[in-house]
This record gives structure tokens, sequence and C-alpha cells, in this order.
């Protein structure tokens, strides 16, 4: 069932269509909420998301995509969960999937790997909040700069600049280290 179906059969009151979009989006949806800054309460967060995009799901823009109306929701109750607790969370990134660029018997190679991927998290990390925002959203949620955007609610403009920032601050500090 395609996001559209399980949209029209949730507002239809089928409660199992919605269970479909929850579980094709939990993962995604805590890995949003975690790399903006909700660590250990990721999981709070996106149930609260849940919860509300069900409840505003007849206000939902059926032209519109599901994914980023719905990380939308979720960057906002992680701005509030932050907001609310008089600090930002350091933001620990986490990938759900790491390629490893060596063979699984080049234990150098695999080192030399785990090595680079941990100075680039690192040095994202330490980017300025916006620029991290930006850089998050666009190459570890592969999201495009419109829908980055959208989950943001930033112009499209403001992705863009605070992209290529951010992406000039990682090449500065990193430089071809990780070439």
């Amino acid at each position: 069932m395609d996001d559209d179906e399980a949209i029209e059969r949730s507002l239809a009151g089928d409660q199992a269509a919605y269970e479909v979009l929850v579980a094709r989006y939990s993962a995604l949806a805590h890995r949003t909420a975690f790399m903006l800054g909700a660590g250990d309460e990721a999981e709070d967060v996106v149930q609260e998301a849940f919860v509300k995009a069900y409840r505003h799901l007849p206000g939902f823009r059926r032209d519109a995509p599901f994914r980023p109306w719905l990380l939308r929701i979720v960057a906002n109750e992680t701005h509030n969960l932050t907001r609310s607790r008089g600090r930002r969370s350091e933001l620990a990134l986490r990938l759900s999937v790491t390629a490893s660029v060596a063979a699984p018997d080049d234990p150098e190679g695999t080192a030399v790997a785990t090595d680079r991927r941990s100075r680039l998290l690192e040095a994202v990390r330490r980017l300025p909040e916006r620029e991290r925002q930006a850089v998050v959203c666009r190459y570890f949620l592969q999201l495009t700069e419109a829908e980055t955007a959208q989950v943001l609610d930033w112009p499209v403009g403001t992705v863009k600049s605070s992209t290529h920032r951010g992406l000039a601050r990682l090449r500065e500090e990193v430089g071809n280290e990780l070439a």
C-alpha cells in the first residue's frame, strides 16, 4: 500500500493503514529526531510526532508528499524538546547503515574507514547549528533541498547557503584527510 492509499484509508478510520505509515517511517523519524538533537529522548519525540501527525491528518495537503510533512513535525517536536529542557543537546550522529570501504578480511582498511567516519561525524557535530541541520538533512537523511526546506521550515535559499557553508567548513576542517 502506498502513502496516498494509507492516508486515504487512515482518514476513513482504518487504524491498520496508519500503522503501515508508522512502520514505514519510524526508523527515519527516529534518526531525524536523534540527529537534530533529541538524543536519548528521540523515541518520545517520534511517538509524539506520530500522534500529532495522526491528529492533523485531515489537514494534510493530499497533493504533497507525506515524508517531509511528517519530518517537519518531528523537527518541530525535537525543537520543542530541546527548548523546553533549556539547552541544546549535543548532536550525536549515528549512521543507520555504514558501508565499509574495506574488505571484511582487511583489518587495517576497516580501522582506517572507521577512523575517517569518526572524524567526519565529529566535524559535523562541531558545525554551527543551522549548518549542521542542513548538512544532516541533505546528506545523512538524503532529503532534497525542497524537502529539507520543508522539514526545517526555511526558504530553499537558506537551505542552499547553509548547506554550502557547512560543506565548506567540513572541507576546511577535514580537508584531504577523508579523500
